[in-house]
This record gives C-alpha cells, sequence and structure tokens, in this order.
C-alpha cells in the first residue's frame, strides 16, 4: 500500500479513530434515513441526499452520487437498503478515482535539485503543523529535507516552523520578519542544493488579503525559485481545514484561482463530524487529496488512499 499510511495495522487503526466522529454522525443520520424501508426508493433517495449535503460533502457531489445510486437502483429495483453502505462505498470510491486521487508520487531528487514542495492555505489551517510532519514522513523513510520560514509576515509563523524543525531535526532557512519571502525560499533551494537535500518545504504567507495581490506574491516566489531550480515548484500543496466544512470550499476556490494547486492536505478531521467535506473537494477540484490530518501526534499525517478512507467510513 500506501508509502506511509496504511501499510501498516496501526496506520489503519488510526485512520478509524480518527474518522469516528465523521462516521458516527454519517451512519447514524443514514439510519434514520431508511427508517421503515426496507428497499431503495425515491424516498430513501431523498433523504439520502439530504444526509450527503448536511455531512459537507456539497451540493455539486451529492447530486452526482445520487445519481449514480438511482443508475444502480434503475437496474434493480428490488435493492434492500441494508445493501446502502455498501453501495455509497462503492459510488463514493470510484467517483475519488476520477481525479487520481490514489496515485501519489514519492518525492525524490533529479539531476541534483531537491523536489520542491511550496505550501499555501490560511492561517489556523493546520499549514505549519503539516510541514512539520511532512517533514518527519520524508526523514522517516530516508529523505534529506530542508525547510523553508518564507511566511515573513508573522513572527508566530516561523517561530512554530523552527520548534518543528527542531523537533524533527532538519535543517530551516529563516531571514528577519518582513523579510522578502521571495529571498527566503531562494535561500532555502540554494542551501538544499549544497548539502545535497532530497526536498525542500517552502511556508508562505497565509493571507487571503485579496486574490491579485495573493497571486502576485506567489508568482514572485515561485519565478525567483525557478533562478535555483528551473522547474521549481514541482508541487503546491494547499493546507484546508476539515473541520471548517464550507469554508474550506470556498478557501480552495481562492487559492486554486490564485495559482496553480496541485495538491491537497486536509487537517483536523478527528476532531470534526465534517470529514465529508473531503469528498466533496477532491470531487469538485478535481486535484488529488495527498494527505489526511487524523491528530496531533507527530505521525497523525497519513498518505491519503480513497478505498482506507471510504472503508473507515462506510465498514
Amino acid at each position: 500500500m500506501g508509502i506511509f499510511g496504511f501499510s501498516s495495522r496501526d496506520g489503519k487503526e488510526s485512520l478509524n479513530k480518527g474518522l469516528e466522529k465523521t462516521k458516527e454522525s454519517l451512519m447514524s443520520k443514514i439510519s434514520r434515513a431508511v427508517i421503515g424501508k426496507s428497499k431503495i426508493d425515491d424516498d430513501v433517495l431523498d433523504n439520502l441526499e439530504e444526509v450527503l449535503i448536511s455531512s459537507d460533502v456539497g451540493v455539486e457531489t451529492t447530486l452526482r452520487i445520487i445519481e449514480r445510486i438511482q443508475t444502480r437502483v434503475s437496474k434493480d429495483k428490488y435493492l434492500n437498503t441494508n445493501e446502502l453502505n455498501s453501495i455509497l462505498k462503492d459510488e463514493i470510491a470510484t467517483l475519488l478515482a476520477d481525479n487520481k486521487s490514489q496515485d501519489v508520487a514519492f518525492p525524490k531528487a533529479q539531476n541534483g535539485n531537491p523536489y520542491v514542495i511550496m505550501v499555501v492555505g490560511v492561517n489556523g489551517v493546520g499549514k505549519t503543523t503539516t510541514i512539520g510532519k511532512l517533514a518527519h514522513l520524508f526523514k522517516a523513510n530516508g529523505l534529506k529535507v530542508v525547510l523553508g520560514a518564507a511566511d515573513t509576515f508573522r513572527a508566530a509563523a516561523v517561530d512554530q516552523l523552527c520548534i518543528w524543525a527542531d523537533r524533527v531535526d532538519v535543517p530551516i532557512i529563516k531571514q528577519q520578519m518582513g523579510s522578502d519571502p521571495a529571498s527566503v525560499a531562494f535561500d532555502t533551494l540554494s542551501h538544499a542544493k549544497t548539502i545535497g537535500a532530497d526536498v525542500a518545504i517552502i511556508d508562505t504567507a497565509g493571507r487571503l488579503h485579496n486574490k491579485v495581490n495573493l497571486m502576485n506574491e506567489l508568482s514572485k516566489i515561485k519565478r525567483v525559485m525557478q533562478k535555483v531550480v528551473p522547474d521549481a515548484p514541482h508541487e503546491v500543496l494547499l493546507v484546508l481545514d476539515g473541520s471548517t466544512g464550507q469554508n474550506a470550499f470556498e478557501q480552495a476556490k481562492q487559492f486554486t484561482l490564485a495559482t496553480d494547486v496541485t495538491a491537497l492536505a486536509l487537517t483536523k478531521l478527528d476532531g470534526t463530524a465534517k470529514g465529508g467535506v473531503v469528498i466533496g473537494i477532491s470531487d469538485q477540484f478535481k486535484i488529488p487529496v495527498k494527505y489526511i490530518g487524523i491528530g496531533e501526534k507527530i505521525t497523525d499525517l497519513q498518505q491519503f488512499d480513497r478505498f482506507e478512507f471510504v472503508d473507515s467510513l462506510f465498514s
């Protein structure tokens, strides 16, 4: 299975525990949706539509799921309601396959250049923590990692990333608060090349002040990084707080308009019943979900596997 998530029993148990609130909420709602019904009919589907929307799956994605189930019901008009869980499980897993959410490439250096990940997202979503946990994951898999503290507008962001760098025992490049973020990114990549690092992870300012300024700032960081590594960044990872539900959709919309987001990380899923947001965001934006945060421990950032995720929700 994945390089760091579900190949171990502990990983699967952690996933089950992390999604417990979402599962309990979803299962109880589905049970109420089919009460008194023996077969899947229009009333059950109407109720199910309400369940999925209220579970933060999103309207568009919900309608697609309902349409898929309707197609199955039309072929077999006697599908029992006790089959609904397995049907949902199948259809959601198939839906997530459309954006290659299961194809997670392991970062590696090429031609003496580090694999560069630029991390974006608003303040408070767990962006810095995600970077620290990513550094731990990569290092645990034998990779040499360098962090770049390019969120220079918030002293707490630099301090927090320094704490993570110490904890994981990886080098961090930083400058004074208020420094040019692009300059920090330049120095980070230069240092990464010098020491032969496999991966460089660049933190960026978490401000959605307005789309134009955000776009300009991120574009400048990219241009400056390319002076050191011509095809950088290799990945733009957007971190979203899964517990915010529909607000995460809006953040994804704003950042995808401002820059070329290539991967997603959904955090704080253990503290919410809104884990359905993973399904909706993955489907609507057609951007692979690479990582999910399911707890506070350093090992609680897992590679996203659609089969294991859906299995934990519906098993």
